[in-house]
Order: C-alpha cells, then structure tokens, then sequence
C-alpha cells in the first residue's frame, strides 16, 4: 500500500510539473500573440463542432460552396500545411471525414499542432524565408496567415451556425 502511495504521489508530481511546464512553454511577444489568436479562433470553431447536429454536417448555403463538415476540414488541413512551411512536420487527415465526433477532434488536433509549432519556434526564426504556394513569405507571414485563415472560417462558421439555428456557445447568456 505504502508503495501504491509512492507511485501515486509520484505521478501526480509529474503530472502537475509537466501541466507546469505546458502553461510556462506558452512563449511572450509575436509568438505568445499568434498562440493566443490562434487558441481564440480553435477552441471557438472545437465548440462550433461540438455545437452543431450530425445531421447539418452536410448543410451548405448554396450549390459549389463548402459545407459545414468541409470548411471544418478545410481549416484543419490549412493548419498543417501552414505549419508544414515553417517546419511542423504531421500528415493532416483525410478531408472527407463528416462524422461529428471525428471532425471536433481533428479541429482540436490540428490547432494543437500549429500551437506546438509555434510555441517551438524561437524569436529569430520569425525572419525565417520560406516558400508557400510559390510565392516567398516569412514564417511570421506564414502564421499571420494562419491565424486570420482560422478566423476568416470561425466568422463563415458562426454564419452557418446561426443560419442552422445554433447559438456559438461562448455567445449564450451567462457565458
């Protein structure tokens, strides 16, 4: 029992240092900003995700225009290949995926990684070049992207949201 303790005490210690370390590794200046932005837009389009019925995964405001399950895929997929160009090295998920529970999980993951590749960027690497799209950019263009490419969609996603008779959660009263 004495030993169950240890071990017990011991993870918890380690848990905590390691959500310790998580919440110190969030860097200051650009970097902290871009992270902040970029949480802002995730965890608001992971709610939408969570928010939204199966059944209006498939619901699109017209003919040829992205449908609620593929916009959320779509910024998935934009999240790795942005940060793919400024060395974030993960194959983003097939985006055909509809079901509910595996897009709102994707969405988590692909904000997850972005955060990851920034907060491992140094100050200096900012200036960085790189190549995108065959045009030349900056790693710091290539997360500035990034970022108003996710609120660009959170904005289209509130739309359809609201279009679907679904309040953003964060916008309910009480909230």
């Amino acid at each position: 029992m004495k030993r169950l303790m240890l071990v017990t005490g011991g993870l918890l210690l380690a848990a905590s240092g390691s959500s310790l370390a998580l919440a110190q590794a969030t860097p200051s200046g650009v970097r902290g900003d871009l992270i902040a932005q970029l949480d802002d837009a995730g965890n608001k389009l992971a709610q939408l995700a969570q928010a939204i019925p199966q059944d209006k995964y498939s619901w699109r405001p017209a003919p040829g225009v992205r449908s609620i399950g593929e916009v959320l895929m779509h910024v998935t997929s934009a999240n790795y290949f942005f940060a793919g160009s400024v060395g974030g090295r993960a194959t983003p998920p097939d985006t055909t995926i509809s079901d509910k529970r595996q897009v709102a999980e994707h969405v988590k993951g692909a904000f997850a990684h972005a955060r990851s590749v920034i907060a491992g960027m140094s100050d200096a690497d900012l200036d960085k070049p790189t190549t995108l799209m065959g045009r030349p950019y900056t790693y710091r263009s290539v997360l500035l992207l990034t970022v108003t490419h996710a609120h660009e969609h959170l904005g289209q996603m509130i739309a359809y949201a609201r279009a679907n008779a679904v309040t953003p959660p964060w916008s309910m009263a009480g909230n």
